[in-house]
């Protein structure tokens, strides 16, 4: 039989033992190389969820070993609610009562503010798509965490605060209330960072959950995110806020028990019944000293309700200053809403025309009997002087 050239060629090749091993190591490098290719590839596919596990490796000592939290990262996203809850209490003297008030705990949604635009700005009540890659930027800015939080107090005023703060163009907030720290923490990181309006360089990202302050698991888990979160506390004369907090309710379920039934244990012995939230919420030392736990008193900034009301200009400049802003945000952007007594933007984020508190804002207070009132400022003065130790601010509630 004749052999052509190239099959004698390769016969001699063959028969060749060094050869032979030669051409076998090149198959096999060339094998490897398609498979670390391929390999490659694959990984290539994850970026976000690689920057999130490694973003979020303090998150251990809250929530778990390395394994929990990559579960938490990549669990799939429930619906976002924001409901009317914001304390759950552990009294049972007046269950149904509580249930009620609970139910009609403010949430300050942005549907409250007339003239709210619409998408993400107020009310929004379903979850956004989620997206493993919304931490990068897709050229119109990028989701991210939020470098500040507004976390209280309910009835204090955080609702027109975030409004106020809307106005600077280098902060941007989520309308609604995430309840991410409280209800909503099992969804994971990249659930609530997908509830984050996009943001560019320099921009501050911004979100308001009043319960926040009340929660105990909320400051390790704030600090587990990130321990420099600069976190925004408005508070309010305690028992003008306690009042203010039943009149919402009351709005809501006419039929509930009278403020005075449910201040007291026993209105004879005038026993304060501190297990009822709208009493709980209003002593801020208490609550205050869990968040010392976890961040310095310098990263928390304290803002009066009041002033916020009679000066708002003024505690919106305590405000910029905190958050490493320009005062942008002037007297030039208030007027005072004669009606309701409550401050107005001339000009909303956004928009041309005024914005005000909604009708939900500026309710009329029911009449309380003056003793109750009484025993209650006795009951709060000892926590006030504390917390007034505490944050070196006299708010002048006694």
């Amino acid at each position: 039989m004749e052999y052509s050239p190239l099959c004698h060629s390769l016969h001699a090749l063959w028969s060749s033992p060094v050869k032979k091993k030669l051409i076998l190591l090149s198959i096999m490098f060339l094998i490897w190389v398609y498979v670390l290719h391929s390999c490659l590839g694959y990984c290539a596919t994850m970026p976000s969820l690689v920057a999130d596990s490694y973003r979020g490796k303090e998150l251990g000592s809250a929530v778990g070993s390395r394994t929990d939290l990559v579960s938490r990262l990549m669990a799939k996203p429930e619906p976002w609610e924001d409901v009317d809850s914001d304390y759950d209490e552990p009294s049972i003297r007046i269950a149904a009562s509580r249930d009620l008030l609970n139910n009609g705990l403010e949430t300050e949604r942005a549907e409250d503010w007339d003239g709210m635009r619409g998408g993400t700005r107020g009310g929004q009540r379903g979850a956004p798509e989620p997206s493993a890659m919304s931490s990068f930027s897709n050229g119109s800015g990028s989701k991210k965490l939020p470098q500040a939080i507004i976390i209280g107090v309910k009835k204090g005023g955080t609702r027109a605060l975030l409004e106020f703060l809307r106005v600077h163009p280098d902060i941007r907030a989520v309308g609604a209330e995430p309840h991410f720290f409280d209800r909503n923490y099992e969804n994971g990181l990249e659930w609530y960072r997908d509830l984050m309006p996009k943001t560019l360089e320099g921009q501050i990202t911004m979100e308001k959950t009043p319960s926040y302050f009340v929660t105990r698991e909320a400051p390790a888990r704030i600090s587990a995110m990130s321990r420099d979160t600069k976190l925004i506390m408005v508070v309010r004369d305690p028992v003008t806020r306690a009042i203010s907090d039943y009149t919402q309710t009351l709005s809501k379920k006419p039929d509930i028990p009278s403020f005075e039934s449910l201040t007291f244990k026993n209105r004879t012995t005038g026993l304060i019944d501190t297990s009822w939230s709208a009493i709980q919420i209003g002593i801020y030392a208490k609550h205050l000293d869990n968040w010392l736990q976890y961040f310095p008193m310098g990263q928390i900034l304290f803002v009066s309700g009041e002033r916020l009301i009679s000066d708002p200009a003024g505690e919106l400049g305590r405000v910029q200053d905190f958050l490493g802003l320009k005062r942008i945000i002037t007297d030039k952007h208030f007027y005072l809403n004669q009606t309701k007594g409550f401050p107005c933007l001339k000009k909303a984020e956004g928009s041309s025309k005024p914005h005000c508190l909604g009708k939900t804002k500026g309710r009329t207070h029911p009449n309380i009997d003056p003793e109750v009132v009484q025993r209650l400022r006795d009951f709060y003065r000892p926590f006030n002087m504390k917390f007034y130790q505490m944050t070196g601010q006299n708010f002048g509630w006694d």
